[in-house]
């Protein structure tokens, strides 16, 4: 759906939304100094809701809201992620294509525990991996029509 430099924008985009609700956060927070000229008998320059800074409710609000952001656009689906990729390993059968995280397609020989053997090209070459090294399966691993 979306292409991988639209992903590193909306990313990119996320983070410096958040950052900015984090300084504007911030800086309602602070109270300004007091010039005395508050009335105030004690001199200590007034709350900060009448100085113009945000309560403390406020700030609670923007904490949750950028919260919420980063848990909606970062976490939940790099978690949904996770569990898809999870799921494909889990499933992998004999004589399905491979695709592993170096690089290398094959057809999957033997799948024992945690671990696969795949064959390469037509040496029959065979080799074991980990799980975690496959990247994809199906159409998106099989090897392109040579010609030769």
């Amino acid at each position: 759906m979306f292409s991988k430099n639209s992903k590193l924008i909306r990313r990119v985009a996320v983070i410096v939304m958040c950052a900015a609700l984090l300084l504007v956060t911030l800086a309602g927070c602070m109270v300004p100094a007091g010039d005395g000229t508050t009335g105030d008998a004690a001199g200590d320059g007034g709350d900060a809701a009448s100085m113009g800074g945000l309560g403390i409710g406020t700030m609670v609000i923007y904490l949750v809201v950028i919260i919420l952001v980063f848990y909606f656009f970062m976490i939940r689906p790099e978690k949904k992620r996770k569990k898809k990729t999870e799921e494909m390993r889990n499933s992998l059968a004999v004589g399905d294509n491979i695709t592993t995280i170096g690089g290398m397609t094959g057809k999957i020989v033997n799948i024992s525990g945690d671990f696969v053997t795949f064959e390469t090209g037509e040496d029959r070459v065979r080799i074991k991996i980990a799980k975690w090294g496959i990247s994809s399966t199906g159409k998106d691993a099989e090897e392109p029509d040579q010609k030769a």
